[in-house]
């Protein structure tokens, strides 16, 4: 697997540019396995938005190969659907050559968090989208028995 430089993009000149450091930096490099758990049908229709150490990384349903740089590494999760919920993160350290697992899942709802780990994660919120069903069916038979009876 090889890393491709993104294309040149303008820099303002002047004495005041100081360049930036781009993602991923030089020197030795690891493999981010980050697997999205679910899918557009099953999750949300926008994949997770992913930082590693600060910078926004694209990323997919399903496995995602992500080379980093070696060392700590902090990953950020979130997803968005009118809020942003499913909030998640965890820290590791990257070895040189090594490829380190990551599993994410996103909530049933967006009031929970999300799930992160090394080893393959169980979404959070049946519970709550137990209980939600349960109200919304019990208040349209209640609104059907009164409509009923008036």
């Amino acid at each position: 697997m090889s890393y491709q430089q993104q294309p040149p993009q303008f820099q303002p000149q002047g004495p005041q540019f100081q360049p930036q450091q781009q993602y991923p930096a030089p020197g030795p490099m690891g493999l981010l396995q980050l697997t999205v758990q679910g899918s557009a049908m099953t999750s949300n229709m926008i994949p997770p938005t992913v930082h590693l150490n600060g910078y926004s990384v694209p990323v997919k349903y399903g496995r995602n190969d992500i080379p980093v740089p070696a060392g700590p590494l902090h990953i950020d999760i979130h997803a968005q659907w009118i809020l942003t919920y499913g909030k998640a993160a965890l820290d590791c350290t990257v070895q040189p050559n090594q490829a380190v697992p990551v599993f994410y899942a996103s909530p049933y709802h967006q009031f929970s968090s999300g799930s992160i780990g090394h080893s393959p994660v169980k979404r959070k919120g049946i519970g709550g989208l137990f209980v939600l069903v349960a109200v919304v069916v019990a208040v349209v038979l209640l609104a059907t028995l009164l409509g009923a009876l008036g």
